[in-house]
């Protein structure tokens, strides 16, 4: 009885977040420096005119709305699937340094080959999460990593990768301004073919999170026990990994690094779902997007008529919550 009583809280709670991501995706369209009422923003996605609010609504908003749905559920899961993966609670593709990695190829490939698309920026994304995520692994240990070691790996790589980025910048300052609002992390560029063209990687990311949501509670026990429960751990950890990369890659090739959504929200999601993989991966897919999307409507209403980059807020509201769960954790004296 308790199970079924505990299966219908955690469906009725996803529920209840689906709700609030339809509530703060109108939102998203509907509030900026122009407020645009309810019914003008269906009337400009429905029944599009070509009037200056549709033109808004449909051209600026709505692909900007889109792109923050499907880059704030790449990092949600990217952050749940590497908590898990890793068994280390401050796992976050920022904090390991996978957005790093992948920023860092998208800045190379835009300075020194001349990359002006999106998608060359996707693979060179791509190639750099995947090489900092290995890198992290290796450096925290593998079979022995633990959640010292990989967080120390990933600020070390992370730190390194900055200043690659910071030196290539003064070196070649025509590049800067094509750089400069992407390295913060912001949704303000987004287009339709943006969203078209990252779309399909996001969801094969998705789908194969999903798949390992299964043995990821198994792999969180701890190795041996994983084994035990007959869970193919290198298997696991490669659709992991590619998940992330998937995940991580797209996300960041289309809005530049955006750092602790992936974080704080499979820490809230706990408190509601509890260890089970298989309802923290839902629930993060859609409660990351309630922040990143909640994140930009602040950006945009705390610096009107300009706009604060959606990277900053979330760095805003992310390092004393980073701060917190070290020091709830008894890890900041190690």
């Amino acid at each position: 009885m308790v199970p079924r009583r505990r299966q219908a809280t955690r469906s009725a709670g996803l529920l209840a977040a689906l709700g609030i991501l339809a509530v703060i995706t109108v939102l998203g369209i509907a509030v900026g420096s122009k407020q645009i009422p309810v019914a003008d923003v269906w009337h400009g996605v429905m029944h599009y005119s070509g009037t200056d609010t549709d033109v808004i609504v449909r051209d600026v908003r709505l692909p900007r709305t889109l792109l923050g749905l499907l880059a704030g559920a790449a990092l949600g899961l990217a952050g749940a699937v590497m908590q898990a993966l890793t068994r280390n609670p401050l796992a976050d593709p920022g904090v390991l340094g996978i957005n790093a990695g992948a920023s860092a190829a998208v800045v190379t490939g835009i300075t020194f080959f001349g990359v002006t698309s999106l998608t060359s920026y996707v693979w060179f994304a791509f190639a750099g999460a995947a090489v900092v995520s290995a890198a992290v692994y290796i450096l925290g240990g593998t079979r022995n990593a633990t959640p010292v070691r990989l967080a120390l790996a990933g600020t070390a790589l992370t730190a390194a990768l900055t200043g690659y980025l910071n030196a290539v910048n003064l070196m070649n300052t025509a590049s800067l301004d094509k750089m400069r609002f992407w390295t913060v992390g912001s949704l303000a560029s987004a287009t339709m073919p943006t969203v078209e063209k990252v779309a399909p990687f996001i969801v094969a990311g998705t789908l194969v999170a999903l798949l390992v949501a299964r043995p990821l509670n198994a792999v969180a026990l701890g190795d041996d026990q994983a084994r035990a429960l007959g869970t193919k751990l290198t298997r696991t950890r490669v659709a992991a990994m590619a998940a992330v990369t998937l995940l991580c890659g797209a996300a960041t090739a289309a809005c530049g690094p955006i750092v602790y959504v992936g974080l704080m929200v499979p820490h809230a999601v706990r408190a509601i779902t509890g260890p089970d993989m298989r309802w923290i991966l839902p629930y993060s897919a859609v409660l990351s997007p309630v922040l990143l999307l909640g994140a930009d409507i602040i950006g945009r209403i705390a610096a009107r008529p300009g706009e604060l980059q959606v990277g900053i807020v979330t760095a805003v509201i992310g390092g004393p919550v980073f701060i917190h769960l070290v020091r709830r954790r008894k890890m900041a004296q190690l």
